[in-house]
């Protein structure tokens, strides 16, 4: 608006006096802004617009229809059309190609007829003989050129030899270029040779030059001593006739690349104008002919451009093809009407369109006043069902659909307190694992536990029994989840009172059967490995009931020794024979430990931890990759561990709890304030 007054001001203004200079260049910012706002204006207009265009559904199932039906029929046509086009320009550029090989195969029989005739003279009347030649084809080929030149052949193991010929002759007008007077040193068989060359009047001015045709002949003789050379310029007189048998009129020749350069030709004398061929040549095209150097006998292409005749190539074609014209428009009416009925079609299309989006949209509109109560609350509003078709069974989904949201409310709601429950209860069942450090001088421990799901079976502990000796224990119970959440929390109570009855890992194990067994359901089981550490005595003695291996690294000076624990155990729950089996399977072992001992106890969720391809991480790749990271300090060596499964697993869901303890054997007089416990879990 601003743009506008000032404008209308300054026009006022120059009405009145002359427009200074200032106000010319206020006049020039105004019409800027001007353009400006209408561009504002127009985008914030055509949003609008299309915005309330598309919102009906009606609307964008009609543009829908133009996208989908009208535009791909419009597509087809030019399809077919530029389809036609480029089948015409390649049988035309077939037809000039054609033409030109049997010109260079008429000019090579000329050429060796001539070196047949002049064979059989003996090499007498020399001049005579290629200006008989060279008449007897002129009429034909207007510009053709005759030269005979020396050239010592030998093409047979007898070295047959006519009579020598030194001499050279030349006929006809030779207005392209200089006759040539020897045969380059690549062309060296004795078979002949035809090939399209270019020259130019001037060289290097541009790069359109000039062809022509020129084959070379050879007598039929063991030791040929001269080839004949026939030239056929591309003159406009050669143009009008190909463009007489193809209906193609050649135009300007073009070089591609540098390699193949042109013969230097002669300056051009302006000659007479054939007479006009009376069809229209709407049609550019190019082609590209092989031709080659007459020095060196590279190859290369030159680019001939081409005005095509439609109507006279589908002659041609139509008339070889059916041998009849008539035919041939009958065929061409054929394709009318079948394009008339294509477009009565499109016509029927649109308007079955037209009224099935009506009908559509009339549905969705009922759908749309349903959604809108149902947003508003109103779970008793019903949509009318005017046909019982698919968009009729829609409705009667929409009213089913109603009459249960209610039920869906109250299931999502007793789902939210499901999952608050089962968060609190990971959070107790956390709780449960050891917190805080453990105060036991000489003895480091990190700890990692990672429930599968919210709540899991895998437990771990520690049980000081005095100041130098402790408890270590992890167990799994079978299954994952809250079964085997709650077996877990009873388990605890349970070891804290043996851990303070037995010292013996193997005695504390075996009541620990008993008691278990009785209350365990029959489908459960324990998995569990019971160690005391004795930091005055460095010793171990550990019992395993059935759980995974224990892997121990033991340091010797400067050298370390890798050990899988595996002694015999049966797992801890089994109802069978009231334990004796499990006691007598149970064995105790005692092991020595030295400062710098690494001790690794884990569950199965560690070493079966799988990938996308069923394949398991394995307590081989574990020890190896404890062995290779030893001297990392516990916390980043369970890191370590954990980045690797992640590795390995990759974006293959968990399917078990995963715990582990890492236990680095220290010297025993250090201060306690340096032995932690550290506890990660998920969360945490």
């Amino acid at each position: 608006m601003i743009g506008a007054a000032v404008k209308i001001a300054v026009i006022a203004l120059g009405l009145v006096l002359p427009v200074p200079s200032a106000l010319g260049v206020l006049d020039t910012l105004a019409s800027v802004a001007l353009v400006g706002a209408g561009l504002y204006f127009v985008g914030r207009g055509l949003t609008f617009a299309t915005q309330r265009l598309l919102w009906r559904v009606r609307t964008k199932l009609i543009i829908s229809y133009v996208f989908i039906g009208f535009i791909p029929s419009i597509l087809i046509v030019a399809f077919f059309l530029l389809g036609g086009l480029f089948l015409f320009s390649n049988f035309s550029s077939y037809l000039v190609q054609n033409e030109f090989r049997s010109l260079g195969d008429r000019a090579l029989a000329i050429a060796s007829s001539t070196a047949l005739v002049i064979q059989r003279a003996g090499g007498r009347d020399l001049n005579a003989i290629v200006a008989r030649q060279q008449s007897a084809q002129a009429q034909a080929l207007p510009g053709l050129s005759i030269a005979v030149v020396p050239a010592a052949r030998s093409c047979d193991a007898t070295g047959r030899a006519d009579a020598t010929l030194t001499a050279s002759a030349t006929a006809g007008p030779w207005a392209h270029v200089q006759p040539p007077v020897t045969l380059p040193d690549w062309l060296s068989d004795c078979h002949g040779f035809s090939s399209l060359f270019s020259y130019q009047a001037v060289p290097g001015a541009s790069s359109n030059v000039d062809l022509l045709v020129r084959a070379i002949g050879f007598a039929d003789i063991g030791t040929p001593t001269y080839a004949v050379i026939v030239d056929v310029p591309v003159d406009d007189r050669l143009k009008a006739d190909l463009r007489a048998s193809t209906g193609v009129d050649i135009g300007t020749f073009q070089l591609r690349g540098v390699d193949v350069l042109p013969l230097q030709g002669r300056p051009a004398v302006a000659a007479p104008q054939p007479p006009a061929v009376s069809s229209s040549l709407p049609v550019t095209s190019v082609t590209f002919l092989e031709h080659h150097d007459w020095q060196t006998g590279a190859g290369g292409s030159v680019m001939a451009s081409m005005q095509l005749s439609i109507p006279d190539i589908y002659r041609r074609i139509s008339a070889q093809a059916s041998g009849d014209a008539r035919f041939s428009q009958g065929l061409l009416l054929v394709l009318v009407a079948i394009g008339g009925l294509f477009l009565i079609m499109q016509v029927f299309a649109l308007m079955a369109g037209l009224g099935l989006a009506r009908s559509i949209t009339g549905s969705v509109h009922e759908l749309f006043v349903g959604t809108e109560r149902v947003r508003k609350g109103d779970f008793t509003h019903k949509i009318a069902i005017p046909a019982r078709d698919q968009l009729g069974g829609l409705a009667v989904s929409f009213n089913s659909m109603t009459a249960s949201i209610e039920d869906l409310l109250r299931e999502q709601a007793e789902k939210k307190r499901l999952e608050e429950e089962l968060r609190i209860a990971h959070e107790i069942q956390m709780s449960l694992l050891p917190q805080g450090p453990l105060g036991m001088p000489g003895l480091s421990v990190t700890a990692l536990c990672v429930p599968a799901r919210e709540v899991g079976g895998d437990y771990y502990d520690f049980f000081p029994i005095d100041d130098h000796r402790v408890g270590v224990l992890i167990a799994d119970v079978s299954g994952k989840g809250t079964s085997a959440a709650l077996y877990m929390a009873e388990m605890k109570g349970l070891m804290l009172s043996l851990s303070r009855i037995h010292t013996s890992p193997r005695d504390l194990l075996i009541d620990a059967n008993k008691i278990i067994a009785e209350h365990l359901d029959a489908r459960s089981f324990i998995t569990m490995t019971y160690a005391v550490l004795d930091l005055q005595k460095r010793t171990m003695t550990y019992a395993r009931a059935g759980h995974t291996p224990l892997i121990y690294l033991a340091t010797n000076g400067a050298e370390r020794q890798l050990h899988v624990l595996a002694p015999d155990g049966l797992v801890v729950g089994l109802k069978i024979d009231n334990g004796e089996t499990f006691n007598r399977l149970l064995r105790e072992e005692t092991m020595p430990i030295h400062s710098g001992d690494l001790l690794l106890l884990f569950t199965d969720g560690i070493t079966e931890a799988m990938d996308a391809s069923d394949d398991c991480f394995g307590e081989d790749r574990l020890a190896e990759l404890l062995q290779q990271h030893a001297d990392l300090t516990d916390e980043e060596l369970r890191e370590r561990v954990l980045r690797e499964i992640s590795a390995f697993v990759g974006n293959a869901p968990q399917h078990d709890d995963m715990t582990m303890l890492i236990i680095r054997v220290g010297d025993a007089a250090i201060d306690p304030a340096v032995c932690t416990a550290v506890v990660a879990g998920a969360g945490v």
